[in-house]
């Protein structure tokens, strides 16, 4: 189900007053998220996060077609590994 409209959507606001500060000052280094719920809005655009997955943080650099989507998307948290033992049988 998704968050009701009439709310908006929901923006972590330490990691927003975060990437206005970046932006003022021109910094330009990675800005550390554990808000993986947080929503991606148009200020944004342009900048790198290094989103927690649960163990290590993962670099995402945001584009205009990430807009509306969560961080955690961009984000697993969950790593598949082949079914190797199964193949080495044959």
């Amino acid at each position: 189900m998704s968050r009701s409209s009439k709310k908006g959507p929901y923006v972590d606001e330490r990691l927003y007053r975060k990437v206005e500060k970046a932006t003022a000052e021109g910094n330009n280094a990675p800005i550390r998220v554990y808000a993986r719920s947080c929503t991606i809005v148009p200020e944004f655009i342009g900048r790198t996060f290094d989103v927690h997955n649960g163990r290590v943080f993962i670099k995402v650099y945001v584009t205009e077609d990430m807009v509306g989507h969560k961080m955690g998307e961009f984000s697993p948290t969950r790593s598949f590994r082949s079914h190797t033992a199964r193949e080495a049988k044959k």
